[in-house]
């Protein structure tokens, strides 16, 4: 009984120093399956899908996935302190509970295990009650260990969470960024679309530029913490997810539709959103469903662009003087490099349930406004008078203000 008492709680004091190490501190995708955190993710995961899909309203449905992220960074933590406690208290029990309590007034030993998980949950979080103290050389070692251990975990507590945050704030900015340059949620038509003004095609490469970059951080932040991947962005029409593929399918057409300075920059993009993509597609082992619809894009089961979005989009790339429809070989070549992205952003928008973007908005009657521009009716509408007397203060034209931004000729 006692040996495997010590067996246990051996294990669960490496097993849990050792995922937090691979989860915290190291930074890159650790290896193997078979890890605390991973099952944890699978255990708790799948069941919230579960309550969440049975939600008809759709926001209240959204709300719960938000959710989901923040609180399973601290389930996370209970579950890591719960495990060193019952680590070290096996442990404890291992060597028979070499503890004395003060407060028995026969002063005989205790050799119970809620003895030893009250010794050692006082311990891990350095309460120093001093109400049972350690017998043996052996016990005061441990206890200074764990407390050691204790300190080291609060500590890593305090600069995760804080880096976690920054990295997801971050994120967060392009994909805001996004609403009034490809709409909400965006699409890639409309991305090119409103950069067709004259200079759009130097800002357009700008804007591919940075968004290179914004995938390049993704990739080091969200492999080193997954748990990223599972925070919502702050409006349901917006993901990182459905930002990542827009920015592919934009730079899908331009690759294969136009020949000019953009298609370099856009071949850039393209490759490290797509790098980003599998790789995370890798940390949540979703290779199987990225399989499957590849084989249903190759029977034509399954197509994000049928036959009569693709004449929408046929007809605004007519608009902005974009030939794809009369080039069959550039149809060809659009088939072909969607099937290099679209399955691995199909397994992974069906594992987190982010909705993928279209790739031509709907008509504006069915259209739903920019979060922006939803946001700064609301402020008119509340706001108008006292709004125009305070312009008028400050001597501000109206056309100045983003809430008056207007453009006919592309949308805005």
């Amino acid at each position: 009984m006692h040996v495997l008492a010590l067996i246990a709680g051996l294990f669960f004091g490496f097993g849990v120093t050792l995922d937090a190490f691979q989860t915290i501190i190291l930074p890159r995708r650790p290896a193997g399956r078979l890890r605390i955190t991973r099952l944890f993710y699978i255990l708790t995961w799948t069941p919230w899908v579960a309550v969440a899909e049975r939600v008809q309203n759709r926001k209240m449905r959204e709300q719960i996935y938000s959710i989901y992220g923040p609180l399973s960074l601290l389930m996370l933590l209970v579950l890591w302190a719960l495990l060193l406690i019952s680590g070290f208290a096996l442990v404890y029990f291992a060597m028979g509970s070499p503890f004395v309590d003060h407060m028995n007034m026969t002063g005989r030993y205790l050799a119970d295990l809620r003895t030893d998980l009250y010794v050692s949950s006082t311990t891990l979080f350095t309460l120093g009650l001093g109400d049972v103290t350690p017998t043996t050389h052996l016990a005061r070692a441990l206890i200074a260990l764990e407390s050691g251990t204790g300190l080291g975990f609060v500590a890593l507590v305090i600069g995760y969470v804080p880096v976690l945050y920054q990295s997801f704030s971050r994120r967060e900015v392009s994909v805001a960024m996004l609403d009034a340059r490809a709409g909400s949620p965006p699409t890639a038509t409309e991305l090119l679309h409103r950069h067709g003004f004259d200079g759009g095609e130097e800002a357009l490469i700008v804007l591919l530029g940075e968004w290179e970059r914004w995938a390049a951080e993704i990739l080091e932040s969200h492999i080193s913490y997954p748990l990223l991947c599972y925070y919502r962005s702050q409006h349901d029409n917006q993901s990182w997810l459905s930002a990542l593929t827009c920015i592919l399918d934009a730079c899908a057409l331009l690759i294969t539709t136009i020949e000019g300075v953009t298609t370099r920059q856009a071949q850039l993009t393209f490759a490290m959103a797509r790098h980003a993509l599998i790789d995370l597609g890798h940390v949540f082992h979703v290779e199987r469903r990225a399989a499957v619809h590849m084989e249903l894009a190759t029977e034509h089961r399954e197509d994000r662009l049928p036959p009569e979005v693709f004449n929408r989009l046929c007809e605004a790339l007519g608009q902005m003087e974009m030939h794809l429809c009369g080039d069959p070989a550039a149809m060809a070549r659009l088939t072909k490099i969607r099937k290099l992205y679209e399955p691995h952003a199909q397994a992974l928008a069906e594992y987190l349930r982010m909705p993928l973007p279209l790739w031509v908005a709907p008509p504006r009657p069915d259209a739903k406004p920019d979060q922006w521009k939803t946001v700064a009716d609301l402020r008119r509408s509340v706001a108008g008078v006292l709004a125009q007397a305070e312009l008028r203060a400050i001597h501000i034209s109206d056309r100045s203000t983003a809430a008056n931004l207007h453009d006919e000729e592309h949308g805005f």
